[in-house]
């Protein structure tokens, strides 16, 4: 334990030595705008107009505020300073303001959500939706001027091999977002509100333009340039283990537990963890409490530990409903409303999924700091778990309240919140954000759920598989990404009975592969036989970073691990077979991951010919001098 802590000491000195002496990230490569369509774009980009606007709306005079753009190559940061002699609260800073930003609609775009559970996709013409939740409609967080609106990152796919990535490398007080439609392209940062005084500056999160003929290396240099501001707090090896959601939801009891675990241990004795899902507390929010409907939580978790398995479990930290014991002691320790008293979260955003509305704990209280520490250092030190799923952390940073800190934005209070957690924790903890604003948490959870939850159709496969592969480039780079649950079997409380076919359920085993990062089964135990069990098998061994697509329509990839590689090949289309092509590292001895059959040696281009429908090929290639 020891030797472990002290080379992860080392590692971090490293590489706080490294990034405090340059800023040339791994390749070597700046990632410069050098196509004529996105040098044309860069200069418009670097000239157009920039605007402070209030609460209401209007804009805040030059001669009370100042906005100063500074570039250096390809990145620009931002001062706003209070020049006047009052005090003023600027709610929206306006970075870049396109108005005929020139692009052509048709280009295919990806966006980031505030939120886990929303992307945004399509066209600069015609956004679509990436995952059930919007921001605006789920969340009611307004979009800038009406456009749709990403958060962090927005890339834009110009042709076959030309794309620009717009992003912002932080996020420890303001949110950075880029708003679009066909003809304009604005961006900002969302400063909240907050009071400005006489003489005082801000300095703005730092944003990038990239170009360059491949995303997945645009994505993985802007992952360089974030860990420069948020140091990654990646603990390894990569977890694998059970979840007991997909089977019990949140009718678990400490038998079904017991179970499955002794099913597993004798099936599948490599996975290490088994996590404990919702259903073992009595409220939301009173997370030590014991619930008499479950049994006895701690003899759950020991009896996970003496069949050699490590236990995991779901906490929300952030919320508690209306019934919880927290909320009824401690009303203080609330975001609150206008008249003072805890905010309802319905009222300025989703209420909850169960027992809402629900109210958010204010992670600027000290209080409530204090509060979180020792949920987590009595879970960790007395119950014995060092794995916490961490989920509903977007009320954390809820818009619409009134902080304990009443300058504090809600991206501070969340940021707050989180470190009172972390002083709960070791340095050996697992902390996976869900539900989770994505920006928000770097720096602050090991690993991160990057898709909404699985359901066992192709419909679930499809959207999930885009959420989750659009994120892969997190993965290994700012924490482990967890895709949720591998689902093998139709047996569960959300089934749709014999509609998911061998193609759709390896199309579901492969997207979870080229994501590289977490490993969970979502099946009862006593239904995975020998087919189930050797999918589960190849999957334990996950590649630890996520797979590089050419452009957004995520066809083809590659993860490069030296001297092996693994190609995907997806097919998305509910009708047409197709063909597709991939330029291989390498030369190389190919064998299909799955079947395990052999495919020769290769180099160059390689096609995967006539790919049906809703299908997916793995394929695993081993370089040959």
């Amino acid at each position: 334990m020891k030797k472990k802590r002290v080379f992860s000491v080392l590692i971090l000195v490293l590489t706080t030595l490294c990034l405090s002496g340059c800023r040339t990230e791994s390749d070597g490569r700046d990632y410069a705008v050098s196509s004529e369509n996105g040098k044309r774009f860069a200069d418009d980009l670097q000239q157009s107009g920039w605007s402070v606007e209030d609460l209401q709306g209007g804009l805040i005079s030059s001669d009370l505020i100042s906005v100063e753009r500074k570039w250096r190559g390809n990145r620009c940061v931002t001062t706003v300073k209070n020049i006047g002699k009052e005090t003023v609260r600027p709610a929206s800073v306006i970075l870049f303001n396109m108005t005929q930003h020139g692009l052509p609609p048709e280009s295919p775009v990806y966006g980031e959500g505030f939120a886990m559970l929303y992307q945004n996709g399509g066209t600069l013409g015609e956004r679509v939706d990436i995952g059930n939740n919007p921001d605006s409609k789920h969340y009611k967080i307004p979009e800038v001027h009406g456009l749709p609106t990403a958060y962090g990152v927005f890339t834009v796919n110009l042709a076959e091999n030309e794309n620009l990535l717009l992003g912002f490398t932080s996020c420890e007080r303001f949110i950075g977002r880029i708003s679009f439609d066909a003809t304009q392209l604005l961006i900002s940062v969302d400063t909240e509100g907050i009071a400005l005084e006489p003489g005082e500056s801000w300095t703005l999160p730092e944003f990038v333009l990239l170009g360059g003929e491949n995303q997945g290396d645009l994505f993985n240099h802007l992952a360089d340039m974030i860990n420069e501001n948020h140091p990654p707090r990646i603990v390894t090896p990569v977890a694998t283990g059970w979840c007991s959601w997909y089977c019990y939801r949140m009718n678990v009891t400490d038998q079904i537990i017991r179970d499955n675990m002794k099913i597993f241990k004798k099936k599948l004795p490599e996975l290490k963890f088994i996590q404990l899902d919702d259903g073992y507390q009595p409220f939301f929010g009173d997370w030590l409490d014991p619930n008499p409907d479950y049994g006895n939580i701690k003899q759950t978790l020991a009896d996970i530990r003496a069949e050699g398995f490590e236990p995991a479990i779901w906490v929300a930290p952030f919320i508690a409903q209306k019934d919880s014991r927290v909320l009824r002691e401690h009303p203080d320790w609330f975001v609150k409303n206008e008249q003072g008293t805890p905010l309802d979260s319905s009222s300025v955003s989703f209420g909850g999924w169960r027992y809402g509305p629900w109210y958010a704990l204010d992670g600027t209280h000290p209080e409530v700091q204090k509060h979180f520490e020792n949920v987590f250092r009595v879970m960790r030190e007395e119950w014995g778990v060092n794995y916490f799923k961490l989920d509903a952390n977007y009320w954390g940073a809820l818009q619409g309240g009134q902080h304990y800190l009443p300058n504090a934005t809600r991206i501070e209070a969340y940021r707050q919140g989180m470190q009172a957690v972390l002083r709960g924790c070791d340095e050996e903890t697992i902390l996976l954000g869900c539900n989770a604003p994505i920006w928000p948490s770097f720096g602050l959870v090991t690993s991160m759920r990057t898709s909404g939850d699985i359901r066992r159709r192709w419909r679930s496969f499809k959207s999930l598989a885009r959420q989750n592969m659009s994120r892969g480039w997190q993965n290994g780079k700012l924490w482990h990404s967890d895709p949720d649950c591998i689902v093998l079997t139709t047996d569960s409380p959300w089934n749709v009975k014999g509609n998911v076919t061998e193609n759709e359920w390896i199309f579901h085993a492969t997207s979870i592969h080229a994501v590289g990062g977490f490993i969970l089964s979502g099946d009862k135990a006593e239904l995975l036989h020998e087919k189930e069990l050797g999918i589960l098998k190849k999957l334990l061994e996950p590649t630890g970073q996520g797979a590089r697509f050419t452009n957004a329509k995520l066809q083809t990839g590659v993860t490069d691990l030296g001297n092996v590689q693994y190609y995907y090949f997806f097919n998305w289309s509910d009708t047409e077979t197709i063909d597709l092509s991939i330029t291989l590292t390498a030369r190389s001895k190919l064998t299909d991951y799955w079947t395990d059959e052999a495919l020769g040696m290769h180099e160059g281009a390689y096609t995967v010919k006539r790919l049906p429908p809703r299908s997916a090929r793995l394929i695993r290639g081993v370089s040959v001098k």
